[in-house]
């Protein structure tokens, strides 16, 4: 078992706080001293209270579920021999009411891009393998109760 932690710091800074009119802005800190601007979504909390140059959670759960497809691909594709030379992904995730009627990011959709060396690449049905047991092997998407897809291209 393996345990994760962030640390997450908000200040107040002297703003009045019972009229919502506060700044959302705040840092998440990670393990080997890597540290994020973080804020509610635009989307969500209108400017200035929020910073639109800053990571939201919302883009956050995106990144995490795309960059854990990622991981679980290269690990898989190293492990059957191909070899990749690029890996992107224009992954989104879309906000939207759940089944009780609470806002919730009810699905993510990964489109990944995937260049291979030119000496052995998948076959399509190998490459869709490759997604599934990906897919199925992400410790992101087996964590959360959004629908995640995955559009290989």
């Amino acid at each position: 078992m393996h345990q994760y932690e962030a640390k997450i710091k908000w200040s107040r800074n002297a703003a009045k706080f019972t009229d919502n009119r506060y700044s959302r802005a705040h840092e998440w800190s990670f393990d080997g001293g890597v540290k994020v601007p973080a804020s509610a979504s635009p989307a969500a909390v209108q400017l200035p209270f929020s910073v639109e140059e800053a990571v939201d959670p919302e883009e956050a759960l995106v990144a995490a579920a795309s960059s854990c497809h990622m991981l679980a691909f290269l690990f898989l594709a190293a492990k059957k021999g191909f070899v990749v030379d690029t890996y992107e992904d224009s992954a989104f995730g879309v906000l939207g009411k759940n089944q009780a009627g609470k806002l919730a990011i009810s699905s993510i959709t990964l489109r990944p891009r995937i260049e291979f060396s030119t000496d052995k690449g998948p076959s399509r049905a190998e490459l869709d393998a490759l997604h599934n047991e990906a897919h199925h092997d992400c410790y992101i998407a087996n964590s959360i109760k959004s629908e995640v897809v995955v559009e290989a291209c």
